[in-house]
């Protein structure tokens, strides 16, 4: 109870505090502040919620998953069976197929967050996260989309879910500025709808950008793959059962190391050398490849069939772009009417996140290793960054959950009573919703 009055009397004499406030509204949270309303930010809530834990989540869209509902194409479907997609605490429906589709995955999410009323802050833009050391508590500062409003969140545990996938990353190629067609990333891309009878350039072969030639050829554009680096190309089934799914059980019993020359084998019987289409193999094997560094291999849904037809054409790194052309670094020149860049996504967090402990600066992602890298110090979690997709966020939501249950009932209501001793009318509504 010092303690508490201490954090108290440092709140009231300390001019930084006031000063921080002065401009903003300011809602203290007897619970987590989670950033993020994607899958993992849900994951969490939905965990701290079934221990008696509640919670505030920010979302700066207009929506929960935004990647899947704003920034996916059409065609997209989970790459690996539901059984390893689905969050915590509810299974995905059994009459959903076995590789769900984009709007199965979004009907999903949507159950998830009514079944466990998760009402997130929608279209608000987290500006900075800091630890206050003299109060013991995090300050996320952020502003309204529309009216531009400002908020200060003030609480005990702050849970960073905003995903390796926050931002598109474009890269810069030399006369990108002189190319007259479009070029859009990935993220913007919808269908081959709008492409039908363009040559367009398709720059990136991971998941996305495969599944994007492929879905080019179904509307009768003409595309050509850049290729820049080594990549693994495995079917999505094996021996009758998931990829995915076989490798997991087989690690169970075996190095890993043998475990991906078996996936290699079966892979070259079934796919063929994919070096003679153009598609060079890195030397590490796939699932140590995933392991060590977080490229996922692609799972082939028949795109290398169209590459082998001659539907595809497999394209080496660009040298640069000039007004109608692409010059690759091997010397040839091709003229395309469109670009599409599939070159992924980075996380945000060094951008808003005050903290240099959990994260890295470089590349926004946790500085320890999966399975160590949810927490941090000063209630710090993160949840989403594991590089292990859906079963690592849900590996670490239960985690995170745990964790702050062994601190919530002895700490919070204190902490709220004196911290926050009148609590506005808002405060009041928005705790209800959660």
């Amino acid at each position: 109870m010092d303690y508490l009055r201490e954090v108290e009397g440092k709140r009231v004499h300390d001019p930084f505090g006031d000063k921080m406030f002065k401009n903003a509204r300011r809602v203290c949270v007897p619970g987590p502040v989670i950033v993020g309303a994607g899958p993992s930010g849900l994951a969490a809530a939905a965990c701290l919620r079934e221990r008696g834990v509640p919670s505030v989540i920010i979302e700066r869209a207009n929506c929960i998953a935004s990647l899947w509902q704003l920034k996916s194409y059409t065609r997209l479907r989970l790459h690996l069976p539901k059984e390893f997609c689905q969050l915590p605490l509810m299974p995905f429906p059994t009459e959903f197929p076995t590789y769900p589709s984009k709007q199965q995955f979004v009907d999903y999410l949507e159950a998830y967050a009514k079944r466990f009323d998760l009402n997130p802050q929608f279209n608000e833009t987290v500006e900075s996260a800091e630890y206050d050391h003299s109060l013991g508590l995090w300050r996320v500062k952020t502003k309204a989309l529309f009216n531009k409003e400002e908020t200060e969140y003030v609480s005990r545990w702050l849970v960073v879910a905003t995903g390796e996938n926050a931002e598109a990353v474009v890269p810069g190629i030399e006369g990108m500025d002189e190319f007259v067609g479009p070029i859009v990333h990935t993220s913007s891309y919808k269908s081959g709808d709008v492409f039908r009878g363009k040559r367009v350039l398709v720059v990136g072969c991971g998941n996305s950008g495969m599944e994007v030639c492929l879905d080019l050829c179904n509307y009768n554009a003409t595309p050509s793959l850049v290729v820049r680096d080594t990549v693994h190309v495995l079917p999505r089934e094996m021996l009758g059962v998931s990829t995915f799914g076989l490798s997991m059980w087989l690690i169970k019993w075996l190095h890993v190391r043998y475990v991906d020359q078996f996936l290699l084998l079966l892979s070259w019987f079934m796919l063929g050398d994919t070096t003679k289409l153009g598609l060079d193999r890195p030397k590490i094997g796939p699932i140590e490849l995933k392991m060590t560094s977080g490229k996922t291999p692609v799972l082939d849904v028949g795109t290398l069939a169209k590459i082998r037809s001659g539907s595809i054409k497999v394209c080496p790194g660009i040298k640069r772009l000039s007004r109608h052309t692409a010059h690759f670094v091997d010397g040839r020149a091709e003229d395309f009417d469109a670009i599409i860049l599939a070159t992924g996504y980075k996380s945000n967090v060094p951008s808003w996140l005050k903290d240099r402990d959990l994260f890295s600066e470089k590349d926004g992602l946790p500085k320890k290793a999966f399975p160590n890298g949810w927490k941090g110090e000063y209630g710090l979690y993160s949840v989403g960054f594991t590089k292990r997709g859906l079963l690592g966020t849900s590996m670490d939501a239960k985690k995170i959950a745990q964790d702050i249950e062994l601190l919530w009932k002895a700490e919070s209501k204190h902490l709220t009573a004196f911290i926050c001793p009148q609590p506005s009318s808002q405060h009041h509504q928005l705790m209800s919703k959660n």
